[in-house]
């Protein structure tokens, strides 16, 4: 079938470097890759375009980039799942990422961040003499986290590195989760006590970007929801996030839908003006558009249903 192959491009070299398209017209199959195509489209009509790629078996996890607006394995992408009636597919670079030239992204920060999390064991006393085998059952819950091949998909799609270039990422924090739940690693605690400082396990947004285009399911911010609950089990629930968890559990339990003009106040406390006043922008422009939520909040009706099922969920103490 025919195919527009629409790709942005960058060249540092250009009189103006400055991002633009390239449209080309390629004929695939019912097995043709997106990374396919690419290579066709270098090798046949446009030897200028830059790409990256290795291994061809979603193994290396070198050409992530993002297709139809979201990150994905162009290896393993085939051009009829997308397009399965012909028409066009648009091909950029990862996102949160400096564009080297075309597809190509710098991905020195993906890997000063994975760096900063220390993705290695650190156990406790005297280096072993043999191998440290630790029990299939407490090793089983990480075999997905450490399916991750680092390919950089969820960073490219994180809305929260889309703000805050500071935030360690989905990728670091799953790799992070990695050495927090390993039984052979001694620093849990310490580990944790970084991980709950600024861009680390609170400022996920929760938005599941990351879930949905890692092409290895594993899940980046299922495993920073774990840490959090480690991280306040272990004793770190003063932060703001921890706070915010705290009071949204409270609040929803008490009258089965959340009061948002009472979540504020619980999280940062009545006392604290300066975070208080850090509020009132957003209800303002909350307010201008009819979205201000009401002064007496009403409890769901039949709530006790929903408290039943709080019940039931608190940790047995």
């Amino acid at each position: 079938m025919d195919l527009a192959v629409k790709v942005r491009r960058y060249d540092p070299e250009a009189k103006e470097p400055i991002p633009y398209w390239s449209e080309y017209k390629v004929e695939v199959d019912e097995y043709t890759t997106v990374l396919d195509t690419l290579i066709n489209i270098r090798e046949d009509i446009d030897g200028t375009l830059s790409l990256r790629c290795s291994c061809r078996s979603a193994i290396c996890g070198s050409c992530s980039m993002r297709v139809n607006g979201h990150a994905q394995l162009a290896c393993k992408t085939r051009v009829s799942e997308i397009a399965p009636d012909g028409g066009s597919v648009t091909i950029e670079p990862m996102g949160n990422m400096e564009v080297i030239k075309d597809l190509v992204v710098d991905m020195t920060p993906f890997w000063d961040k994975v760096k900063a999390v220390d993705p290695w064991l650190q156990p406790e006393g005297p280096e072993p003499e043999g191998e440290y085998l630790a029990p299939n059952e407490d090793m089983l819950h990480l075999a997905g986290v450490m399916g991750c091949i680092l390919c950089g998909a969820c960073v490219s799609d994180c809305t929260v590195l889309e703000v805050d270039s500071n935030f360690l990422g989905p990728a670091a924090l799953a790799k992070a989760y990695r050495f927090v739940a390993d039984p052979r690693d001694s620093q849990e605690k310490p580990r944790l006590d970084s991980l709950r400082q600024y861009s680390g396990i609170w400022d996920c947004t929760r938005c599941m970007e990351c879930v949905q285009v890692c092409p290895k399911g594993v899940a980046p911010m299922d495993r920073i929801m774990v840490m959090r609950d480690l991280a306040m089990n272990a004793g770190f629930d003063k932060e703001i996030g921890a706070r915010h968890t705290d009071a949204f559990v409270e609040l929803v339990s008490h009258s089965g839908r959340l009061d948002e003009l009472k979540l504020p106040v619980k999280t940062v406390g009545m006392f604290n003006i300066r975070a208080m006043q850090s509020f009132a922008p957003v209800g303002l422009r909350a307010l201008v558009r009819g979205k201000m939520p009401p002064i007496f909040h009403k409890m769901l009706p039949n709530v006790e249903n929903v408290r039943r099922i709080f019940r039931k969920l608190e940790p047995k103490k």
